[in-house]
């Protein structure tokens, strides 16, 4: 019988419990490899240079010193690329910012136990969680309040999710109530409540929340697609539909303009550098994400 130890505590395993964790070892390795042959095919197609001659095959085992960093040189010196990345960027910036603003003082609204109406509103705001007004309703409105060919149009109509505000509102609610109590008793508002006691110990939650929000808005292809006819005003999803939508046909945004690179290599390579700033930035957050999202689900 093996001895497991689990945070200094000795745990005895039976052969069943082995054969389990031997299982699920080979079941992870297994996801490991199906998820990691892609990226790696994906980052050597975009290292590769026109005087490559090989299957796809051969390219994924192509030494190092035999790429070729073209394609990152044409797309990093080309003024589209680096307009729509900037763009992505504000959207980014601009949406995480504006969302959080948002869900955070609704969703400690909505946990305030003392709340006058607090179950209408809560059932309120499920409303349209559940029955979507539709697309029509939704570009008319954007339309009227004058956002179309506006950055804002991206990320305002979509600024409160209602699953996040639930996880949220979750987590507010787990927070311990002597601690809301006593501030109340010393006389602090509502406001001082939520900034100076229930932020400070919401790190986790806002923290995967901004995750949430940040994966959509940098990704929001949709959106963009219907509100932004302005080419200086596109974000990088759309660039990077262009790019994959050529097929080799050069149409692409001018290809002529991104120099002597394989149109297959730049492919491959806009789609690795749009998804750099998520890979960047989720390792910062990773010991947030599950106890954030553990915590906020339970009481939702």
């Amino acid at each position: 019988m093996k001895v497991k130890r689990i945070k200094g505590t000795a745990v005895r395993l039976t052969t069943g419990d082995q054969l389990f964790y031997i299982l699920i070892d080979a079941f992870m390795i297994f996801v490991l490899i199906i998820v990691a042959i892609p990226m790696w095919s994906t980052i050597t197609l975009s290292f590769r240079s026109n005087t490559f001659i090989g299957s796809n095959l051969e390219g994924m085992f192509l030494p190092p010193w035999k790429w070729s960093n073209a394609a990152y040189r044409a797309l990093l010196g080309n003024r589209g690329f680096l307009n729509a990345f900037v763009n992505s960027l504000k959207i980014f910036v601009m949406g995480v910012g504006s969302s959080l603003f948002l869900t955070i003082p609704l969703a400690y609204v909505l946990s305030v136990k003392t709340l006058p109406g607090r179950r209408f509103f809560n059932i309120l705001i499920l409303i349209p969680y559940l029955f979507n007004v539709g697309l029509i309703p939704t570009y008319l409105v954007v339309n009227r309040l004058g956002l179309s060919n506006h950055l804002a149009a991206i990320f305002l109509p979509v600024a409160i999710s209602t699953y996040n505000c639930l996880i949220m509102r979750g987590f507010f609610e787990g927070i311990p109530e002597e601690l809301k109590e006593s501030a109340r008793i010393d006389g602090a508002p509502e406001i001082t409540v939520l900034i100076r006691i229930i932020l400070p110990l919401s790190k986790p939650i806002i923290m995967t929340i901004g995750l949430y929000y940040g994966v959509q808005f940098w990704n929001d292809f949709f959106h963009a697609m219907l509100y932004i006819n302005n080419n200086a005003l596109q974000p990088l999803p759309i660039l990077l539909r262009n790019i994959l939508m050529s097929s080799g046909m050069n149409e692409f945004v001018e290809v002529n303009a991104f120099g002597e690179a394989p149109i297959q290599a730049i492919k491959a390579a806009s789609v690795f550098m749009a998804a750099i700033p998520m890979i960047i930035a989720y390792p910062f957050i990773q010991k947030y994400f599950t106890k954030g999202t553990l915590l906020g689900s339970v009481k939702g």
